[in-house]
């Protein structure tokens, strides 16, 4: 498990993880990124896949990109903390690592899932990301190479500090 600053678009692995929203169509920040970088393939496979809910996780072709797949998954939106956003937070994780391990990926980068527009605050969001990858890294063993791929040096840093 490691982290990096990175655009995730770039990164040659089994799947990237894209923080999406429930229609699955492109949207804003990472969700944009991968859609423009993937081409219009991309959205006319998502538009097959019938959206999905916060929490849950749906795998596509990666189309133009280095990755192979494209793992979506919607993360909660920040409503203070006290409205299950850490559970729907973990559950993307778990969801998208059990994802990869159905479809025997090796190698899954991850962005900062909602942590852009969602607001969910960086260090919280970091340390339910890390805490859930370690746990279902112990439990199943695989995916072996597992990234969190941060946009900025300041989410890298809090990443980092995690990991140590």
């Amino acid at each position: 498990m490691k982290a990096i600053q990175a655009n995730i678009t770039t990164l040659a692995v089994d799947a990237i993880v894209n923080d999406a929203n429930s229609s699955l169509l492109g949207g804003g920040g990472v969700d944009g990124a991968i859609h423009r970088a993937a081409g219009p393939d991309l959205v006319a496979e998502c538009r097959l896949l019938g959206g999905c809910k916060t929490g849950q996780a749906k795998i596509t072709k990666g189309y133009r990109l280095p990755a192979k797949h494209v793992i979506h998954t919607v993360g909660p939106v920040w409503r203070g903390g006290n409205n299950g956003e850490p559970e729907l937070l973990a559950n993307c994780y778990r969801n998208s690592l059990q994802i990869a391990v159905d479809h025997s990926l090796e190698s899954i980068a991850f962005p900062s899932i909602s942590t852009g527009i969602f607001g969910y605050p960086i260090e919280q969001a970091a340390e339910i990301a890390v805490t859930t990858v370690k746990q279902f890294l112990a439990d199943s063993g695989t995916p072996r190479d597992v990234t969190f791929c941060c946009f900025s040096a300041a989410d890298l840093r809090v990443y980092q500090a995690l990991l140590d």
